[in-house]
Formats: C-alpha cells, sequence, structure tokens
C-alpha cells in the first residue's frame, strides 16, 4: 500500500500536479488560446501553423465553408492590413476519443462586434502536437428569436 501511496505521488510531482488527462485538456485549450490570440494580432504564420494541412473552417454564412488553402486567400488580405478578429474565450468543454488522438470542443466566446458566439471543432494529434482539423463559428440564436430569425433569412432577398 505504501508503495501505490509512493507511486501516485510521484506521478503527480511527475505530471506538475495535474492528471494526464488534465494536461491533455490544458495542451488543446492552449491550442484553441493561441488560434485567437493569432486571429486577434493578424499572425498569419501562426493561425494556420496551428491548422492541419487539409483543415476547414465553417463561418457563420451557410456558403463559407473553407478548406485550407480557400480560408487563406479569405484571411491574407484581412491580416496584410493589420485586421484581424478577436474572440474572447469564456467557457470550454474538451473531449477526447477513447485513443487520445482527436479531440472535439465546443466554446463560448465573445466578440466585440458580434456579441455571443459558439465555437465548436476537432482537433487530432500530430506527432505530439494537436492541430485545429476543423473549426465551425456560429452565432447562437435564442429560441425566442429563431422563428423571426428564420423568416429574415427565408425573406425575399431585394433586387
Amino acid at each position: 500500500m505504501r508503495m501505490l501511496r509512493w507511486l501516485l505521488t510521484l506521478s503527480f510531482l511527475m505530471t506538475g500536479g495535474h492528471s494526464m488527462a488534465e494536461s491533455k485538456e490544458e495542451a488543446v485549450a492552449s491550442v484553441l488560446d493561441q488560434f485567437h490570440k493569432a486571429a486577434s494580432a493578424h499572425d498569419f504564420t501562426k493561425y494556420f501553423g496551428l491548422m492541419t494541412a487539409d483543415a476547414v473552417f465553417i463561418g457563420t454564412d451557410a456558403s463559407e465553408r473553407w478548406d485550407v488553402k480557400a480560408f487563406k486567400d479569405y484571411v491574407k488580405p484581412h491580416f496584410d492590413k493589420g485586421r484581424g478578429w478577436t474572440y474572447q474565450p469564456k467557457t470550454r468543454h474538451i473531449n477526447f476519443s477513447p485513443d487520445h488522438g482527436v479531440a472535439w470542443f465546443d466554446e463560448i466566446l465573445e466578440n466585440a462586434k458580434y456579441g455571443t458566439c459558439r465555437g465548436t471543432g476537432v482537433l487530432v494529434k500530430d506527432g505530439k502536437v494537436w492541430k485545429i482539423a476543423q473549426y465551425h463559428l456560429t452565432i447562437p440564436v435564442p429560441n425566442e428569436l429563431a422563428s423571426t430569425v428564420v423568416k429574415m433569412i427565408q425573406a425575399p432577398k431585394p433586387k
């Protein structure tokens, strides 16, 4: 019993006082935090360095489903002009596949222009680092406004 306690204490100290699950969660959270910071700082290289080569970014408009090349083409002119976007994470939930090679998340974000937003997505383990394979940004619609918003979306567009 003493040996087991000693091994558990040693394991706890070697992980910096965090369980392995916590450290994996912290690693994924760190990638997401870096992603948001790079967007805010309009750091093109850092931003796309956090994504897989075949990543997909899904924006708030139904037409916005970009592979990495298309998303780079969209982002580059904004970042080159010193314009990024700032989303501050408020809450975040992270889950892992049984083999701990895939993580999926959902987070509530705040943005000065759009208010409360939601980000969801998937990260994959690439060697020892986590990379974003998919990021999906949405604007949650309160249930009491949903029918009004749907009518606005479905209304004929002026020509």
